[in-house]
């Protein structure tokens, strides 16, 4: 029973991968046509870009690539200053901590030392 089951389905797949199968489509030229026009366009005629025009959109570009590394440049400077400031403030804080823990210090001396000439006097 088991070689059976075992041979009919050995049989199914060999039937169903060896049938035939729909040929392949002839026109494969047709179908690797591009949707879009590929011609060469001479530099005299219509639709060619114009000397004017091609040296305009590299001046543009040039431009636009300034403007781009002026931007940047910019955002740097603005860092830095940042940068700075961040370093004054913490700078102006970590002086005024210390004065502040002077101070205590001093307080801390001086309530220390009251109370010590009280008691002797």
């Amino acid at each position: 029973m088991k070689n059976v089951l075992f041979a009919s389905l050995i049989l199914g797949i060999l039937f169903t991968g060896c049938s035939k199968k729909e040929p392949v489509n002839a026109d494969v030229a047709q179908e690797l046509k591009p949707d879009y026009d590929t011609t060469a366009i001479d530099s005299f005629s219509s639709g060619a870009t114009s000397v004017d025009i091609a040296e305009q959109i590299r001046m543009s570009s040039v431009k636009y690539r300034d403007s781009v590394k002026e931007a940047l440049r910019l955002q740097e400077e603005e860092k830095k200053l940042k940068e700075e400031l961040e370093k004054e403030n913490k700078k102006k804080l970590d002086e005024e901590k210390k004065k502040a823990d002077e101070e205590k210090k001093q307080k801390k001396a001086t309530e220390t030392s009251t109370p010590n000439e009280t008691k002797t006097e």
